[in-house]
């Protein structure tokens, strides 16, 4: 796989704001501002990517519940059965006697992986639900 060509662009903010800048640098370990500045373009795009619904993404749907409301793990679980090309993996974590927490490991189209993460984290009895995503890896040089 030939590696992609690094191009060279100028870039102009506020002086306060480079110095943020280079301080974020200092303290994540990055090499240089370039570096910083690739990540952040990455981020940003994975995020649009997914915002927009097209493309496959990577990502976790993470869901807080009390495991002793009347049925919530069957119709969780019920979801997560007519989506199962979606889901890579589940991890069922005992948070206490009464909260568990679950993290579904996801790929697919976009548009899939959100419409998955909505119909879990709207199930009545679920705490808290969130879907954090990142890259298949695919679209970005190493």
């Amino acid at each position: 796989m030939a590696k992609d060509a690094v191009t060279r662009f100028s870039l102009s903010m506020a002086g306060s704001l480079v110095r943020q800048l280079d301080a974020m640098v200092r303290a994540k370990g990055y090499a240089n501002r370039s570096q910083a500045v690739a990540d952040m373009v990455r981020a940003h795009l994975v995020e649009h990517r997914a915002q927009k619904g097209k493309g496959e993404i990577a990502g976790t749907i993470t869901l807080v519940y009390d495991h002793h409301k009347r049925d919530l793990q069957a119709q969780l679980t019920d979801i997560q059965h007519d989506h199962e090309g979606l889901i890579v993996s589940v991890m069922h974590v005992h948070l206490d006697h009464h909260n568990c927490m679950e993290v579904l490991a996801v790929r697919g189209r976009a548009e899939s992986v959100k419409k998955l993460a909505d119909r879990l984290t709207a199930v009545k009895g679920v705490k808290h639900g969130k879907l954090t995503v990142t890259t298949t890896g695919k679209e970005f040089p190493a």
